[in-house]
């Protein structure tokens, strides 16, 4: 079996753009006819720059290639260039392109991918919710309320926690900017601790809290808030501090109870392994569009395994990624939680042709071969993205 050929796919997502503003998918064909699906984490260029960077990387290495052979062609693709390191932009592609592959052994195999990666552990997978915001009230962060006033975000966890979620994460701290590391505020920290006693007041031990940052503190900074918010024993304190000094993340684990949760801007194993042996994060937040695959990410789990951490994937972007992310989570033993678009409706469901079943407050892993969704073209093509912003975009002054 060889790959002859790939399909792009650049899709808008309609407000309220829940999972971003756009996805970017891809589709692989082999010779027989099979086609494998994949999503691409592109947030350094734009997007029609990544569908170029993945027709560049598939033409070069992928054309021709064996679709089981996902060890031989990841290396190829890793170190292509005389790079051989890990680089944010092309690990988005080779993650997509990955995946497809996955998806083409699964459907040419007759069996899930979580069943080639060691079979399924899992028979439900427990997941959690951003507190988003009514579709009515649109996205901008200073315009919503859920995001700015802990009552109704406490009021929007206790209607989240009635329809099943365990666990529900919201980032009241504020706006990140790439001037970031920053003291936060008092401000910031009273409302960062509001937002953790009401919504603790409204659910009480039904529901674990996931208290959200994008490494926007300094260590000192994200230490002091850490302690502010112990009382309401949250789940996880999320990248705390930048990614680059996994170093300086291991200083805040060490100074508070509360566990830390990274890893959606990290690839590979090799900047997992420096996580864990720093201690600096027990539990780890691989994005699979960007981690570098499933495999990749699978390799990542056995590691958290022997450090005693867990798995927890992160999602901010489409279903296809999200599917990826059932796969790992179903196979692996130290999987804790899987982020979900809220219940997987809307256009995560238009989008695709059967929808990822959620039921009160669980994901149930597909039992369709491959990574057990299937792209819905129609929709994909009546939906094109014809912007130019990232796919996020952070403030470019620094915050005082």
């Amino acid at each position: 079996m060889k790959i002859v050929d790939l399909k792009t796919f650049v899709v808008g997502n309609p407000p309220p753009q829940f999972g971003g503003r756009y996805f970017i998918f891809l589709k692989l064909k082999t010779d027989n006819g099979i086609e494998g699906l994949g999503e691409v984490y592109g947030a350094t260029f734009g997007p029609h720059t990544v569908a170029r960077m993945i027709e560049d990387v598939v033409q070069r290495h992928v054309i021709g290639a064996d679709p089981f052979r996902i060890e031989r062609l990841w290396r190829n693709i890793y170190g292509r260039g005389y790079s051989q390191r890990p680089d944010i932009s092309l690990m988005g592609v080779l993650s997509g392109i990955e995946m497809a592959c996955w998806d083409i052994q699964g459907k040419a195999l007759g069996k899930p991918v979580y069943e080639l990666l060691g079979g399924k552990v899992h028979d439900r997978l427990r997941s959690y919710t951003y507190l988003y915001p009514d579709a009515s009230e649109g996205g901008a962060y200073d315009d919503v309320a859920v995001y700015r006033d802990p009552d109704v975000a406490a009021e929007r966890a206790a209607e989240y926690v009635a329809q099943g979620f365990t666990a529900v994460k919201f980032d009241p701290a504020g706006a990140y900017s790439t001037f970031d590391p920053r003291q936060p505020s008092l401000v910031a920290i009273e409302r960062s601790v509001a937002f953790c006693r009401r919504i603790r007041e409204a659910v009480g031990t039904r529901c674990d809290l996931l208290f959200g940052t994008h490494g926007q503190f300094t260590t000192s900074g994200a230490i002091r808030l850490a302690r502010q918010l112990e009382p309401y024993d949250p789940l996880w304190f999320e990248e705390p501090v930048p990614p680059e000094m996994p170093e300086q993340m291991a200083e805040v684990a060490r100074q508070t109870s509360i566990p830390i949760a990274t890893g959606e801007r990290l690839t590979t194993k090799y900047e997992f392994a420096r996580l864990l042996e720093l201690k600096a994060a027990s539990i780890l937040q691989m994005a699979l569009g960007r981690v570098g695959g499933l495999l990749e990410a699978k390799k990542i789990a056995g590691m958290a395994e022997a450090h005693y951490a867990q798995v927890a994937p992160h999602l901010y972007c489409g279903p296809v990624e999200g599917a990826a992310n059932i796969q790992l989570s179903a196979c692996s033993p130290n999987f804790l939680i899987l982020e979900s678009i809220q219940n997987w409706g809307g256009f995560h469901a238009d989008i695709l042709k059967k929808p990822i079943r959620w039921e009160a407050g669980y994901v149930i892993p597909p039992t369709e071969p491959g990574l057990g969704v299937e792209l819905n073209e129609e929709v994909a093509l009546r939906h094109p993205y014809r912007g130019d912003d990232l796919h996020l975009v952070p403030t470019f002054e620094p915050i005082q």
